[in-house]
C-alpha cells in the first residue's frame, strides 16, 4: 500500500474520532513528538553509532519508531489546519531552487 500524506492525514483524523476521544493540545503533541523523536535517536544512536546497544533496544523496530513521529506529525497538522502535502511540496521546491547548486558543488559530499 502506498502513502499519500493527504489521505494519512485523513487517516489519522478518523482514527482519532475512533478511538483517541479527541486529539491530545498542540502542546502536548509536541512533547509527545519530541519524545518519539527521542526514540528514534536512541535506535541510530546505538545501532548506527559508537555507542553500544543495550539487549533491550535491540528488537525495537526503526521502521515503528518513525512511524510514530510522523504520527504525531500528521496530527499536529490536522489540528493546526496545515495541508501537510501542500507545504511538503511547496518546501520541496524551495529547497530544489535553494540548495541544487550548493550540494552539488560541496567537496565534502564528494566521495
Amino acid at each position: 500500500m502506498k502513502m499519500n500524506i493527504k489521505n494519512a492525514q485523513k487517516d489519522v483524523d478518523q482514527w482519532i474520532k475512533d478511538h483517541g476521544v479527541r486529539y491530545f493540545n498542540e502542546l502536548t503533541n509536541m512533547a509527545q513528538l519530541t519524545e518519539e523523536v527521542g526514540e528514534v535517536a536512541r535506535i541510530i544512536a546505538r545501532r548506527y553509532g559508537e555507542q553500544s546497544e543495550k539487549e533491550s533496544d535491540k528488537n525495537k523496530d526503526l521502521g515503528e519508531e518513525l512511524a510514530d513521529v510522523l504520527f504525531v506529525v500528521l496530527c499536529l497538522a490536522n489540528q493546526t489546519g496545515i495541508d501537510l502535502s501542500e507545504s511538503f511540496y511547496k518546501k520541496l521546491d524551495l529547497k530544489t531552487k535553494r540548495d541544487h547548486d550548493r550540494h552539488q558543488q560541496n567537496q565534502k559530499l564528494k566521495s
